[in-house]
């Protein structure tokens, strides 16, 4: 039958890790810098520590590491996810990887395994979008995607607070940290686990999944010039409305991401803000962030090129003005075909379905493709609800896919070099 997990353990964790940002709606707003970030880093390393048999690291861009000693003198395998949350999300996003990567090490102590590489759980810092406007943060530091001099003049866009001075107080340090970046070839491998975030599986009536590719994602800021004046004194045609200028950019991407008539590209607009903010105000200014989805890379052209052209519409009607920053320009990921094939191959041994599916979510995992070879298991996210507090995933599927996690590193143990 071979080794089992412990069920009842990993979904006491959870729970428990659950705890950490709960608010009053029953959402969790953990996001980067938070007091639930910081408390739920002292309970990891605390849990890790009393449990695992092994001393908790923090990198220099604060991720939580902790290593299993391998029986040689092999390359590390890594397995984890991040603790961090969406604002008013689930307690399943990111933390049941975290977690899962925990009981896997635990039954490997717990149950005397003997592993020829070492291998490390790992709790990613920053994987959700955040205040910063940088997500899977922890990871693109460690793949060389940020460097020291992208991060020392970042600034939380609610508190002012620099991210040098918030990572201090996670218990990392941006002037060493490029000692955080692992070079291509250092690792045997990398596993994540994740709650799909959509219907793809429930649709397919699957539980779990192997993931063979991670979406590109694209991510502008628009930030609109108008000018403020008064609500009711001002004739209509006389209006420089920032908010209306925002709304009908929102409203041309969704139409010309629709256009496509593809699942697998999509738009949102998911971040605005408008000022003054005030009801008897013609809005003068208004921001929004803008989030584009598709493995094809000559998708993500012609949609900006159809955005270049509905810029100039805007600023012609609304006599605004518009300035576009990217804030993301990640491309499509392919999954290792190896760690895909070990998944697949483990979904039959435990009577389950042979699958592999795109992820439209970014995870980690797309960054450390770059120095490793990497994979990724999904679980079934009943009613496709991803980012929000209503996001579940049953129990059982929760269990079968920490199983899976330990099955697919034993057999990328004995299998990778």
């Amino acid at each position: 039958m071979g080794y089992q997990i412990n069920g009842e353990r990993l979904l006491q964790n959870l729970t428990r890790m659950a705890q950490f940002g709960l608010n009053e709606k029953g959402g969790i707003d953990r996001s980067l810098g938070s007091q639930a970030d910081y408390d739920t880093r002292e309970w990891l390393k605390s849990y890790w520590q009393e449990h695992l048999e092994a001393e908790p690291e923090t990198d220099p861009i604060a991720n939580l590491w902790v290593r299993h000693q391998g029986l040689e003198n092999r390359k590390p395998l890594v397995i984890g996810s991040h603790h961090d949350a969406v604002p008013d999300g689930g307690k399943y996003d990111g933390a049941m990887g975290v977690l899962i990567a925990t009981e896997v090490l635990e039954t490997i102590v717990e149950q005397g395994i003997p592993l020829k590489h070492p291998l490390y759980a790992i709790s990613f810092t920053g994987e959700e979008p955040n205040p910063y406007n940088l997500s899977t943060l922890g990871s693109k530091v460690i793949s060389g995607r940020l460097r020291k001099d992208d991060l020392t003049h970042i600034y939380n866009r609610e508190t002012g607070k620099s991210l040098e001075d918030t990572i201090k107080w996670l218990g990392g340090n941006i002037s060493e940290l490029e000692k955080a970046r692992i070079q291509p070839g250092e690792l045997a491998g990398f596993l994540e686990v994740h709650n799909e975030l959509g219907r793809h599986l429930e649709a397919q009536g699957l539980h779990l999944s192997g993931v063979s590719t991670i979406t590109g994602i694209y991510r502008e800021e628009i930030r609109i010039s108008g000018e403020n004046n008064h609500a009711g004194t001002t004739m209509m045609p006389d209006r420089k409305d920032a908010f209306l200028a925002l709304a009908d950019f929102a409203t041309g991407l969704n139409e010309i991401v629709a256009a496509y008539e593809d699942p697998d590209v999509v738009g949102t607009m998911g971040y605005v803000k408008v000022n003054p903010n005030e009801a008897n105000i013609i809005p003068g200014s208004a921001v929004g962030i803008i989030d584009i989805r598709t493995c094809e890379r000559k998708i993500i052209t012609e949609i900006v090129k159809q955005l270049d052209a509905l810029t100039k519409k805007i600023e012609d009607s609304r006599n605004v003005k518009l300035q576009r920053s990217v804030l993301l320009d990640q491309p499509a990921r392919f999954m290792d075909e190896d760690i895909q094939r070990i998944v697949k191959e483990n979904l039959v041994k435990m009577k389950e379905p042979e699958n592999v599916m795109v992820s439209m979510a970014g995870h980690d995992a797309a960054n450390m493709q770059l120095v490793t070879k990497a994979g990724m298991i999904f679980t079934r996210s009943v009613g496709g609800k991803g980012h929000c507090r209503e996001e579940f995933t049953e129990d059982a599927d929760v269990i079968k896919a920490g199983q899976l996690a330990l099955d697919t590193i034993l057999k990328m143990d004995e299998e990778l070099p």
